[in-house]
């Protein structure tokens, strides 16, 4: 998968959105303990709603974009949808743009 850095730069402009995505990234400090099913590391979007306290159509439009920037997933349990962060695309988006903004020697 090719990165499209501009997404991920716009996906990170909006402060609610960084903190959604710092909060996944340690969701066992940010967040009650999840139910059996859960899946490992995610978290029920109406945790993350109560922890905003923004209404859920705008959360789930801040998780859907994050989402498109790879920066999060989604997995859904019966009636629930799980948000996980993904460390991978995170560590790469890190990469290229330490990359791109890096002087020369």
């Amino acid at each position: 998968m090719t990165m499209d850095i501009n997404i991920v730069l716009s996906a990170l402009a909006n402060p609610v959105r960084l903190d959604i995505l710092t909060w996944l990234k340690e969701p066992e400090r940010h967040f009650p303990l999840q139910k059996d099913m859960a899946p490992p590391g995610g978290i029920c979007v109406s945790h993350i709603r109560e922890k905003t306290g923004l209404s859920q159509p705008t959360i789930s439009l801040y998780l859907s974009t994050l989402s498109r920037a790879g920066l999060v997933s989604s997995q859904r349990v019966g009636q629930w949808t799980y948000y996980s962060y993904e460390r991978e695309t995170a560590d790469a988006f890190l990469d290229v743009l330490t990359e791109r903004l890096k002087c020369a020697p």
